[in-house]
């Protein structure tokens, strides 16, 4: 699918102004509660071939996690279109990632976590994100994955998972402003070679950012990106929760293409204000801020 494009420039103007707040982080979520929620997908491109300014895609997103404790986590994600001018192609309902994953870490200062099974972008196989924390400011991260095609948008097409990614790259967060920086490089999915410069800022529930990239198979590229935490933002747990997705993303890019350093999420809800890792164990940049969900106690009779 298309990059999302032009839009949301006075938002971006808007909360670059705003000031961010410090505070600890949220308590993880307990062993053996399972999340079900929903969210949107939406994408839309500029082509004039048809007739029409915009295509849209739109699709809901219901999905559900399943913390199974000592960091084991099943996730799942399903595609349910609801408006669709990009073609025959996007019109079922299908699986979009149905994962198995396992956090680990080790002081607070190495992460490590180990997915498998049908990630987003059509991708599927095993993949491995891990992190170290040099200091309060600078981390370093890595991402390796060997991943085939897959897809269920017609029938069911799969190749062997043979494509090797791999990404290295560095993070500093000046916790003064709430900013982030963050370099990545290295072999992309459709086995480009490349590298994105980005900076974040951090706010009460929503981070904006910017970008800049270059691959050998899509040239040079930039924009912005948007990602807003969705409330309720005090929830009560129970054994079984029901509500809305956690964040909403939006990316504007200036070039169109799709092919030039694409990678693939191994999570429904990740998202680059978050990160790979659980907050409560990687109390790291916009970890240290104030929790964008809190649990709410229950009253005792």
């Amino acid at each position: 699918m298309m990059k999302y494009r032009k839009y949301g420039l006075a938002l971006l103007a808007m909360l670059l102004l705003g000031k961010p707040t410090l505070t600890k982080a949220q308590p993880s979520i307990p062993a053996g509660q399972v999340d079900v929620f929903m969210g949107l997908d939406f994408h839309y491109r500029d082509i004039f071939h048809n007739g029409r300014v915009y295509d849209i895609l739109l699709n809901l997103t219901p999905g559900v996690k399943w913390n199974m404790g000592k960091g084991w986590q099943a996730a799942a994600q399903a595609l349910v279109p609801v408006y669709n001018d990009y073609g025959e192609r996007y019109k079922k309902v299908r699986l979009n990632m149905a994962v198995l994953s396992k956090e680990m870490h080790w002081k607070s200062r190495w992460f490590l976590k180990v997915s498998g099974g049908l990630f987003d972008n059509e991708r599927y196989g095993l993949d491995l994100k891990g992190m170290y924390v040099v200091n309060r400011w600078l981390a370093l991260e890595a991402q390796a994955g060997l991943t085939g095609y897959c897809s269920m948008a017609v029938d069911w097409e799969a190749s062997t998972p043979e494509r090797l990614t791999a990404l290295i790259g560095a993070d500093v967060y000046l916790s003064k402003w709430n900013t982030q920086f963050r370099a990545r490089g290295g072999r992309f999915i459709y086995k480009d070679y490349g590298g994105i410069v980005e900076a974040m800022r951090h706010f009460n529930h929503c981070t904006v950012g910017v970008y800049g990239e270059y691959s050998n198979l899509g040239g040079s590229n930039g924009g912005f990106k948007v990602i807003v935490m969705i409330p309720p933002y005090k929830r009560r747990r129970h054994k079984i929760n029901f509500r809305p997705a956690s964040n909403f993303r939006l990316t504007y890019s200036m070039e169109g293409g799709y092919y030039g350093n694409r990678t693939y999420a191994t999570d429904p809800e990740e998202n680059e204000r978050e990160g790979w890792f659980d907050r409560d164990a990687a109390h790291w940049g916009s970890n240290t801020m104030k929790p964008d969900f809190t649990s709410k106690e229950r009253r005792r009779k």
